[in-house]
């Protein structure tokens, strides 16, 4: 363990690494099941540096730099779990039955090390001498400087670790409510409308109403346009333009959603993620011709560079990445070698390794840059993947399409989606390294210590992902696969790749509903030209991000329900905050609390799934009770809103406390 001093502080301590690793296990488990669930993630470097400070304030030798450390290696493995966006898909095909550890943890691993070596050369140009933003790690900073510099600080750090802990807590237990079956699992209504048919439903899920609080009112506001959209105006009218039909309201309701709405969203998605990269273009370009003239001005600048400007040596980026690409290589081999593919394997092969290379560093740098500009968690990463994903298929297509089959085409789409899930693992992390490089740029960090702590990151959460996917895909499987070996009658949507796998077998086997897509893409034409005109109306005080409404329209109402819910809460909690002397220390209190939403249940349903595999019982907690569905629906929102008016009473009244001192 190195020895601190105020020119070289210490940084990459055992215990550090150690402390980062396990709260990577942590949150990486958490981000699995979230993005399964409901296909969206949480930024996780700010509850993981409370928690880093909080444990850490027991060592006097700690200091803020091997604070910022802690949450770089957690951070970079949260996002890591976001390949969990494509990598279901291959489930969902047939092509696996069970998650392999070793090619899930490659791609993982050989992506993400290729995002950490694409990302250092542009750190100079977006970072170190750039005015972008970068919101998350300004926040992430500004968190680790109060929390290791002042007496308040250290009391809010320690009030910070207790609201993740009653947070994680309260939501467990709700979550547990549902599985011993003492409350509903989800709240819904269904009804005729006219002819027709539609309804509302939402899921009993603190982790959503969570991720609504992080995610802000303006996706909020976004994501109720999208359900008004789909639940108001689609599915009635889709509805009622069928023959007469005998069947439930809820029945017909969701069938229609399932079969036409959801590609209408899917339509949606892709057309909004389009523009808003197009859009992006420009400063993208402006932003790597800044990173080329700062690597050349640092040539001519001599080698005395300070501490803080100190990269990882571009002679070991490039020996890195060169020696990435041959494990790339063997493993997409490995990927090929039932033989279906025959002579066109090893032309298929060397057409993913460029596609890697150069759709990587694209991907790379455009979602560095977006992390600078909007955040890391408003990042549209859905928007690379799909594009990521039709580049891979057209280009996987072009190359096996003289040996096409059946059983060629699963093939040609698995590949594609492999290919893709290690392009979105170098996409998410080049998303999150150049945030925490950000953070380490405003508490003086030593650049190639947080480089090397990011592919430390990497490997941990390439270590945690498979095994937590394959448990989750036993215990629950995954919607529309075959799910031969899942227990529970209850799969996982995994809605993501659920997206990703159709337009890629769509492209390949070109069986996709394009008329219902042409449709969505209308649709995500007028949002983001909606979006313009608000934006500029406003003066870009208000938004209506298109990717947004898409999302609502393509995901279930039970999963978007309580995520405009929890935006909502935020926002009025916020509001109420604003104009006490607590306020911010309160509003950062609520951040937290909701952050242990996510994690606790997301832990609880991992765990569960674990029990269930065990077992061999799909609902091993379940107990008999005579309660009837309404009454166990109410039971759920009495519980839900009583856990959070509680927690958010709770972070009000620590954060006076704390004001206090």
């Amino acid at each position: 363990m190195q020895k601190s001093s105020p020119s070289t502080p210490g940084e990459i301590t055992l215990r550090g690494v150690v402390l980062g690793i396990l709260i990577t296990l942590v949150f990486t488990a958490a981000q699995v099941y979230l993005g399964l669930k409901v296909g969206l993630t949480f930024a996780t470097s700010i509850p993981a540096a409370v928690i880093s400070m909080a444990l850490l304030s027991a060592f006097k030798t700690a200091t803020i730099q091997e604070n910022n450390i802690v949450q770089t290696i957690a951070s970079a493995a949260g996002t890591l779990a976001s390949v969990i966006f494509v990598l279901p898909g291959l489930l969902m095909i047939g092509w696996w039955a069970n998650v392999p550890f070793w090619p899930t943890f490659g791609a993982c691993a050989i992506g993400g090390v290729l995002g950490v070596m694409y990302t250092v050369p542009l750190r100079r140009a977006l970072v170190s001498q750039s005015d972008l933003p970068y919101p998350e790690g300004v926040a992430a900073a500004e968190v680790l400087k109060v929390g290791t510099q002042s007496r308040s600080g250290a009391a809010e750090g320690k009030a910070g670790l207790w609201a993740v802990i009653w947070g994680s807590l309260a939501s467990a237990l709700y979550a547990a409510g549902a599985a011993v079956k003492v409350m509903a699992g989800e709240m819904a209504v269904y009804f005729r409308a006219g002819n027709g048919a539609t309804g509302l439903g939402a899921a009993s899920s603190l982790a959503l109403v969570g991720a609504g609080h992080l995610m802000g009112i303006t996706v909020g506001i976004a994501m109720l346009a999208g359900i008004a959209i789909a639940w108001g105006v689609l599915v009635p009218m889709l509805t009622a333009a069928l023959p007469a039909s005998s069947m439930p309201a809820a029945d017909l309701a969701l069938s229609v959603w399932q079969n036409d709405v959801r590609m209408i969203g899917a339509g949606c998605i892709g057309a909004a993620a389009i523009i808003t990269l197009a859009g992006l273009t420009r400063p993208v370009i402006d932003g790597l011709k800044s990173a080329v003239a700062a690597s050349r001005q640092a040539k001519e600048g001599g080698a005395d560079l300070p501490r803080t400007e100190q990269d990882l040596p571009i002679f070991i980026v490039g020996l890195t990445t060169l020696i990435a690409l041959v494990p790339a290589g063997w493993l997409l081999a490995s990927f090929l070698q039932d033989g279906r593919l025959g002579a066109a394997a090893p032309a298929l092969v060397a057409v993913g390794v460029v596609y890697i290379v150069v759709a990587g560093m694209f991907a790379a740098a455009v979602c560095g840059y977006m992390a600078g500009l909007i955040g890391s968690s408003n990042s549209p990463v859905s928007g690379i993947a799909i594009l990521a994903v039709l580049g891979a298929a057209l280009s996987v297509g072009m190359v096996g399409r003289h040996v096409m089959g059946p059983e060629v085409s699963q093939a040609l789409i698995a590949f594609a989606l492999f290919v893709t899930t290690v392009v979105l693992a170098v996409a998410v992390i080049g998303n999150d390294n150049l945030q925490d490089l950000k953070t380490g740029q405003l508490v003086d960090a030593t650049p190639w210590k947080q480089q090397v702590g990011l592919l430390i990151g990497v490997l941990a959460g390439s270590c945690v992902v498979p095994p937590v996917l394959d448990l989750l895909n036993r215990a629950n499987g995954f919607a529309g696969a075959p799910n031969l070996q899942a227990i529970s009658s209850e799969p996982l949507p995994a809605p993501q790749a659920a997206l990703i796998s159709t337009l890629a077998k769509g492209v390949i086997s070109g069986n996709l509903p394009w008329h219902l897509i042409g449709w969505g893409a209308v649709l995500g034409l007028a949002l983001s030209a909606a979006d313009f005109l608000l934006k500029k109306a406003s003066h870009d005080k208000y938004s209506l991000p298109p990717l947004g409404v898409g999302l609502a329209i393509y995901l279930p109402s039970s999963a978007t329900t309580p995520v405009i819910v929890g935006a909502m809460a935020g926002w009025l909690f916020e509001r109420a905050m604003q104009d006490r002397p607590w306020g911010e220390v309160a509003k950062r209190l609520g951040v937290l609390v909701m952050s242990g939403f996510i994690v606790g249940e997301s832990l609880f349903n991992v765990a569960l799934a674990g029990l269930i595999v065990m077992t061999g019982n799909g609902e091993p907690l379940a107990i008999a009770i005579n309660l009837d569905q309404p009454a166990m629906m109410l039971a759920a929102l009495a519980a839900g809103l009583g856990l959070m008016g509680g927690l958010y009473k709770w972070s009000d009244r620590h954060a006076s406390m704390i004001d206090a001192k």
